[in-house]
């Protein structure tokens, strides 16, 4: 491997031995970085321009350097050397390639350290902006289908046994909840994402009168961070974000898994379109859920990529360490799987078709109005304990006969508890019993659609 002059190398005497040269270089994965490296460097230089470090002809010469190569890196005609280690020693060095003297000055007052912070800190920042809109998009899917299948009868499970019956409109509202707390979460670490650590040199600073604040407006921080120690050392909000992520994921894990089941002939409760699926290479019948699968499996990726970087800092004192170099990887992993789960989703659930027969069919067979017919009894006047029984005597009763809790004669209910009247099947039937729910947040037809219309609202409504 060539040798190749490096930035740091004066105090030493020997070549960097090729291994250790390639050991130790990150240019293979931190070049994705290369667009954010070359904005923070613009703004650092007009900072240096604002404060007499450097003069306009030097300034704007740096920052038509870097536009030059940022349109190679874009078109794909920069050539990367590992033997310049990262991102921005490459960038640096052609720069003062290109433009002579003028180039060596750019790093005045800044580090390596606290360079990939920042780089590190513009990338995750957009990355957020761009899963949040990715989880909107998934959550207008669901608040349509919610709307549209607002009446459509299913069986609501506890211990994957039937319940309650419940409608789907209803369920696709609960997934939507999900997911609006997790935009929210991210939001919420975008904001400490959103520090500025430049300025804060290798650990201490920096002797010259760097304008940090200048420099966070350019680049759009909320601030300039406090303390520079913790600003280069710390990689909390990564780890914050990952774990942000690995609930996303748990989330979308679990809706795959309920995909999964319900495309199965043992539910049949849906139809994927046949553009997220794939066939057998033996079998021909078969249409397998491959999308939901796959995400589901992908959510353990990122459950260790979390674990991954809380390990990577658990034991580093302050400041910066090398063990750092290792953050990005996991990182932009997580954020490349999370994207595409969330895409994925998005574009399959528009298209998702509800068997609303087998649905009804599966709630009627599952003795999911027993609850309505204890409640019935309450009302009536019977302790709930007592009601419990009755209700169980009937179910054995529907069992026996392979019959329905409203396909049970009324004298063969008053056999069962004497204050049992005509009335009781109008909470017997299904959709007695979900238009029974009929408070905020209840699975009636008449809330889901005002929950749809609230959160379709809230989507809209330039939440932050």
């Amino acid at each position: 491997m060539k040798q190749v002059h490096k930035p740091w190398g004066g105090r030493f005497t020997e070549a960097t031995d090729a291994f250790v040269e390639a050991f130790t270089a990150s240019i293979e994965f931190d070049k994705r970085l290369a667009d954010y490296d070359i904005m923070g460097s613009i703004a650092h230089a007009k900072m240096l321009n604002r404060i007499g470090i450097l003069n306009d002809r030097e300034k704007d010469g740096i920052v038509q350097g870097l536009n030059v190569i940022r349109q190679k890196i874009s078109d794909g005609d920069f050539v990367w050397s590992i033997g310049l280690e990262d991102v921005h020693m490459n960038i640096e060095a052609q720069l003062t390639r290109d433009i002579g003297e003028a180039g060596k000055k750019l790093h005045t007052g800044r580090s390596r350290n606290d360079q990939v912070a920042t780089d590190i800190r513009l990338f995750l920042r957009d990355q957020i902006d761009e899963i949040r809109t990715w989880i909107a998009q998934l959550q207008t899917a669901l608040i349509d289908l919610a709307e549209r299948e607002a009446d459509t009868i299913m069986p609501g499970f506890t211990h994957l046994q039937v319940a309650q019956p419940i409608t789907f409109g209803h369920h696709m509202l609960a997934w939507n909840e999900m997911l609006s707390r997790d935009y929210e979460r991210l939001g919420d670490c975008r904001k400490r994402v959103n520090v500025m650590p430049l300025g804060s040199a290798a650990l201490a600073g920096t002797p010259y009168p760097l304008d940090r604040t200048y420099v966070s407006e350019l680049l759009g921080f909320e601030q300039p961070s406090l303390n520079s120690l913790d600003a280069v050392s710390d990689r909390d909000f990564a780890i914050e974000f990952c774990a942000a992520a690995s609930i996303i994921m748990m989330h979308l894990s679990r809706f795959s898994e309920e995909l999964i089941l319900w495309t199965s002939a043992q539910f049949g409760f849906i139809d994927l379109p046949d553009a997220f699926c794939t066939g057998s290479s033996i079998m021909p019948q078969k249409k397998n859920p491959d999308v939901p699968e796959l995400i589901r499996g992908k959510s353990g990726r990122v459950y260790g990529h979390l674990f991954a970087l809380l390990t990577l800092m658990k034991s580093q004192p302050l400041a910066y360490n090398k063990d750092n170099q290792e953050d990005k990887e996991p990182l932009f992993d997580t954020v490349d799987t999370l994207v595409n789960s969330l895409r994925a989703f998005a574009g399959m659930m528009p298209h998702v078709q509800p068997r609303r027969e087998a649905m009804r069919e599966s709630a009627r067979k599952g003795y999911a109005t027993a609850t309505d017919l204890a409640d019935y009894l309450v009302g009536k006047g019977l302790a709930f304990r007592d009601a419990h029984e009755v209700v169980g005597k009937a179910v054995q009763l529907g069992i026996a006969g392979s019959r329905d809790l409203s396909e049970l004669g009324l004298q063969e209910l008053q056999a069962l508890s004497g204050i049992i009247e005509a009335d009781v099947y109008q909470v017997l039937t299904l959709e007695g019993s979900v238009a029974a729910r009929d408070l905020p947040g209840g699975t009636a037809p008449r809330r889901v659609r005002e929950a749809a219309r609230l959160a379709r609202e809230k989507l809209n409504g330039g939440r932050k």
